[in-house]
């Protein structure tokens, strides 16, 4: 490229020579002169054209190239020149170079599309409005061949959490978790959407639910009917004797008895499990965690337990008569775990690992719950206990869902147990 520069340069001092030398010779009036500087500025002229227009026209068909896709091309020198041929080369190898990069590209988008045709998640890409611009065969799937995303998909994508929405397909209902990422290509924000599909899933966890409902049902109304049944068919097979001897009443009063006692128990759980289905709908309120804590201080002022008030106060909106039940149904368990420890510890404090949440935390040093029965213990009428009715903690539970929180244990058997309450946090004051 150095020497066309020299050559272009070279051309265009030739012109000015021979421009200036034209007119001091027609100045002179020597105009055989005149004719061969003339001549000569016309063939140099030409000869500069010439290599601008070949350079323009090998420019030209590369520009047709990129513009037309047809990257097969191959460059060859409109003329015979050094120059020519190096820069016909150059530009028929940036053009192979640009063709194996663009191939490379393909490459990795056509395994990126493939790898997500084959998850069972549906991925769209949407603008601002909902026009979708790309999505996965799963999500055609789900949501067939459309342009534009249904109005309930879109509220729920902008939403500030990851929701689930349901769909129907061919008469099937399909609930979905959504979320949304947004992104900016080429100056242009788009939306990234996933959808799950967790129909499955929530049955089968509901499946489960009822499945270990149903156990602990069976294993507590057994328990009360099995006896019963036995006593009524002990008293119908003595039938009913004209006097009754001081031993065989004391057998019969025994068995009306305990018959009494069992159907009172299975009275008494049935009404638990009333109480169990029958939560009123928490009434929520602005509530100081300093005064919750103070209060709980006077309800629980034994050494055993330490109360943390926070150093700032903090306000959650729940409802406190409930939450303050949940909060003692806890302490009571605690110190019902530590009754055969000498150094009784239970605390109960408050922490924020986020800016969102707020956790309540019960813990104790008392002697734990075992691995095996760590996932039941929030199932209702699941028990350890030999006096236990089995719906404290799954009262605290829905409870606690009602008020859109989580509840979560960590125990080490010998060691104690932690339950953790985690609020949404409303307001925040100093």
């Amino acid at each position: 490229m150095k020497q066309f520069a020299a050559k272009v340069i070279l051309h265009t001092i030739l012109i000015v020579l021979l421009s200036i030398g034209s007119y001091l010779l027609f100045q002179k009036h020597l105009w055989f002169s005149v004719s061969i500087c003339v001549l000569l500025l016309i063939v140099t002229s030409m000869s500069l054209y010439r290599m601008q227009f070949k350079q323009i026209s090998l420019l030209r068909r590369l520009t047709d190239s990129l513009r037309y896709n047809d990257l097969m091309q191959t460059f060859h020198p409109p003329f015979k020149n050094k120059i020519m041929d190096e820069w016909s080369k150059e530009l028929s190898e940036a053009l192979k170079d640009f063709r194996e990069r663009l191939l490379v590209e393909e490459v990795k988008h056509q395994y990126y599309e493939n790898l997500l045709n084959k998850v069972d998640t549906a991925v769209l890409v949407t603008d601002k409005t909902g026009y979708i611009e790309w999505m996965n065969q799963t999500a055609i799937d789900h949501l067939g061949p459309i342009v534009q995303l249904p109005e309930n998909l879109q509220r729920a994508a902008i939403a500030p959490d990851t929701s689930v929405v349901r769909l129907e397909q061919n008469g099937t209902i399909l609930e979905m978790a959504i979320s949304c990422t947004i992104f900016t290509s080429t100056r242009k924000e788009h939306q990234l959407i996933s959808l799950k599909n967790i129909h499955s899933v929530l049955e089968r966890n509901e499946m489960e639910a009822w499945q270990k409902l149903i156990r602990v049902l069976t294993h507590e109304i057994m328990n009360s009917i099995t006896p019963i049944i036995s006593l009524s068919e002990t008293l119908s097979e003595r039938g009913i004797p004209d006097q009754l001897s001081e031993k065989e009443y004391s057998i019969m009063l025994q068995a009306m008895q305990t018959i009494h006692r069992r159907s009172k128990g299975l009275l008494e759980f049935v009404e638990n499990y009333r109480r169990l289905t029958r939560i009123p709908t928490p009434v929520c309120s602005n509530v100081s965690i300093t005064e919750l804590f103070i209060d709980l201080k006077k309800l629980f002022p034994q050494k055993q337990f330490h109360i943390e008030i926070p150093s700032t106060d903090i306000f959650l909106y729940i409802d406190r008569t409930q939450i303050e039940q949940v909060l003692i149904n806890l302490l009571k368990n605690a110190h019902e775990a530590c009754s055969r420890k000498t150094n009784k510890n239970i605390e109960i404090k408050i922490s924020s690992h986020s800016t969102s949440t707020i956790t309540l935390t019960v813990s104790d040093n008392g002697e734990g719950i075992l691995p095996n029965v760590l996932d039941k213990i929030f199932v209702p009428f699941f028990t350890t206990k030999t006096s236990g009715s089995g719906i404290g903690l799954s009262l605290c539970k829905q409870i606690i869902t009602l008020h859109k929180g989580s509840i979560s244990v960590k125990s080490e058997p010998g060691k104690g147990s932690s339950f953790n309450l985690t609020f949404p946090i409303i307001q925040r004051s100093l």
